[in-house]
């Protein structure tokens, strides 16, 4: 007794519309049609199925199936050849057969045999579900979509989500191992996903399916004990369109539920009680601050932001999970909700309530038993400090991960340990704060600092609140010819999302300074712009010497490394400049021996510091205000008897010297500072002469 046949199952998929020549994606759930004629073989069941489709379309036809594997979700290597498919028992024969041709995507590949197989699965991008992706070529060729034994809805239906973007899903970024012949390498996908723990947006098809057999859209027919439907792409991604004008969760459990879902939920307020009096000191915001978990996008660095909030009125810029930024993705929020390592008696080892370091940033949900060996292979140490912590991410890598002082990983014998690692990641926002201080012209200066890595003070705790302190000065001031920006950031993506998204002010951005690392006792380190030659750079270079004669500096990319990069960046190149108490770079202590680790505390800065950084910084801005190209209205060599400027060359002979060479620098093309750095004479010295050269009409300014 047989509840189909192959002629029966090919009458059916030419009733419902399938046609000789189709190009046909299938959906399959093929148990749901009962029992095919010649019984439940493997290999009979797949033949019927087969057959019939082969039947229908012909030759000249392509039968295309989903072979999805998540390899790189699950951190798993992707090997097309190789990884079987997660989408049923016909969808794994079929991609073995000798003539199928699969795709590379990590994620979403499938497989594909006939006339247009090539062109369906070759050369697909990152994107699953972006342009030129399968699903994309599907709708320009407005292929069919048959499912066998499941309802009309299908995984072509997110990307239609991405093409109209929808709010509830957003783009993520899995990294992974690619391999093909045999040959392994670093590959990535990008896939346009929901938030695992919202149930309100989870993928609910049904209003979309009642539409569409409404709109008989979807044909339908019965085989067996089941059903077979087909409905073209362009209807599909019409009526999710229509649907989604009209309600934008269509396509969601709230959309069925009626219900409008809460995309970012916002933290427990009383979560970290912070208590700041206002116009608080540097070294009390560092006390308050530092031992938050401020990863990228969380809860801790959210409270740390209001709390500077409430020292001086902010502007707080929110960029969604999945914004796009440049060639950059706005991450997930992460939190850590449990992390801890014990023995199998329950002997707990470390903690991460005790310590966020002792959690890698970013690490993926664990828990289970593991062998010492797996555990040293996810057990992070400082090499040079065994008695620390150190400070680890994984932003963009997909693993777990978690930290402590060398000397606890070394003493670990035992065979196996449970490891709890209760992280979650979700639809959130991430931050940047702004303050203005408004100058004369609209011309701007950015100062910038990073607010982000849990636990740590120097690296920049320091910088926050030196800029800080900075703003506040200038927003006291009256005569500032520049208008002055401070954004404090999650380090790299937090600058390149403010930029992406605030184009406007490129044009306007004379410079700017980026603040790191100020409140250790290592010399200042000024790190010069890409371009070498701004006026930021001639003006912070020829303060620093006239400030701290131990600082140094150096070249672009060869002191530290951080968001000033994306300033100085191809398509931007504004020059921003770094300021950090690091030490040379040939040292093996650098940039400071405390760099990453729980030893980056309090202890190591000091009220005094910070408040020399601070003044420098302000002195480095007023050479900046003050400095300008003096024009040269006199021509040859100064007849400096006339105006009683002279210098006698035989009793004076410095002054003398120092008189021509400055006047000889005059011609209305170099600035104060850059003429005190082509002569190595101090900035305040250089423009005396040139006052002096103004007070009798010789020079102007600009």
């Amino acid at each position: 007794m047989h509840d189909y046949d192959r002629e029966q199952l090919a009458a059916a998929f030419r009733r419902i519309g399938l046609r000789e020549g189709d190009s046909v994606f299938v959906h399959s759930n093929i148990g749901l049609l009962g029992v095919p004629k010649g019984g439940l073989v493997k290999e009979t069941i797949f033949d019927t199925v087969f057959g019939a489709f082969t039947d229908v379309i012909g030759k000249e036809g392509t039968l295309i199936v989903p072979t999805f594997t998540f390899s790189f979700a699950k951190s798993q290597p992707y090997d097309p050849d190789a990884t079987p498919s997660t989408s049923g028992m016909f969808t794994e024969m079929f991609r073995r057969l000798p003539q199928a041709r699969r795709s590379s995507d990590p994620m979403f590949s499938v497989a594909a045999i006939g006339r247009r197989a090539r062109e369906f699965t070759d050369d697909v991008p990152i994107e699953c579900f972006g342009q030129k992706s399968f699903f994309d070529r599907l709708m320009k060729t407005n292929g069919a979509i048959c499912n066998i034994g499941i309802p009309p809805g299908s995984t072509f239906i997110h990307y239609v989500e991405q093409s109209l973007n929808v709010p509830y899903r957003f783009k993520k970024l899995f990294t992974g191992q690619l391999i093909k012949d045999g040959s392994a390498r670093n590959a990535t996908a990008i896939f346009f996903c929901q938030d695992l723990t919202n149930p309100d947006t989870v993928a609910d098809f049904s209003l979309f399916e009642k539409e569409a057999r409404r709109q008989r859209a979807v044909t339908t027919a019965i085989v067996g004990r089941g059903e077979v439907s087909l409905i073209r792409a362009n209807d599909v991604y019409r009526i999710c369109q229509e649907g989604l004008e009209k309600n934008p969760w269509f396509l969601t459990v709230a959309g069925c539920k009626g219900i409008i879902p809460t995309l970012v939920r916002r933290s427990d307020p009383a979560r970290f009680q912070l208590n700041l009096r206002p116009h608080a000191t540097m070294s009390e915001l560092i006390e308050a601050l530092w031992r938050l978990p401020r990863d990228l996008v969380s809860d801790g660095y959210d409270a740390a932001l209001t709390a500077l909030a409430s020292q001086e009125p902010m502007v707080v810029h929110e960029y969604p999970t999945g914004t796009e930024c440049w060639t950059w993705i706005v991450p997930e929020k992460w939190t850590c909700k449990e992390g801890h390592l014990e023995t199998l008696d329950g002997t707990r080892l470390l903690n991460y309530a005790d310590n966020p370091l002792h959690c890698v940033s970013y690490s993926l949900p664990f828990e289970g038993v593991v062998s010492r060996e797996n555990l040293l292979g996810h057990l992070h140490v400082h090499e040079s400090r065994p008695d620390v912590i150190p400070f680890k991410f994984k932003y963009y890598e997909r693993d777990w991960g978690l930290c402590c002082s060398k000397n606890l990983r070394e003493s670990l014998s035992d065979g196996k340990y449970r490891v709890v690692l209760r992280t979650e990641f979700s639809f959130g926002t991430l931050k940047v704060g702004e303050i203005i201080a408004p100058g004369k012209t609209d011309q701007i200066i950015m100062l910038c600092a990073h607010l982000c890595h849990p636990a740590q003070v120097n690296d920049d705790l320091t910088g926050v609140v030196v800029g800080l302190e900075v703003m506040r000065k200038l927003k006291e001031r009256s005569d500032l010819r520049y208008t002055y920006h401070f954004t404090i950031v999650p380090e790299t993506i937090g600058t390149v999302a403010y930029l992406s998204h605030n184009m406007n002010l490129i044009p306007k951005t004379r410079g700017g300074l980026f603040l790191e690392m100020l409140g250790n006792d290592s010399p200042h380190a000024l790190q010069l712009s890409y371009a070498q030659d701004s006026e930021c750079d001639f003006s912070f270079s020829e303060a620093l010497r006239e400030v701290d004669p131990s600082g140094y500096t150096g070249r672009f990319r060869t002191i530290v490394g951080n968001d000033e990069r994306q300033y100085n960046a191809p398509g931007v190149r504004v020059p921003m400049l770094s300021l950090s108490r690091a030490h040379r770079p040939d040292l093996k202590t650098w940039p400071y021996p405390e760099y990453h680790s729980s030893d980056d505390n309090p202890s190591i800065i000091s009220q005094d510091r910070l408040e020399a950084s601070r003044d420098l910084v302000l002195h480095m801005i007023d050479v900046l205000e003050s400095n300008y190209a003096p024009i040269n209205n006199f021509k040859g060599e100064v007849f400096c008897s006339r105006y009683g400027i002279s210098k006698d060359y035989y009793s004076n002979p410095e002054e003398y010297k120092h008189l021509f060479d400055v006047m000889f620098e005059v011609d209305g093309q170099r600035s104060v500072a850059h003429i005190a750095k082509r002569l190595n004479i101090g900035f305040s010295s250089v423009k005396a002469t040139v006052n002096e050269l103004a007070r009798y009409g010789l020079v102007t300014k600009p």
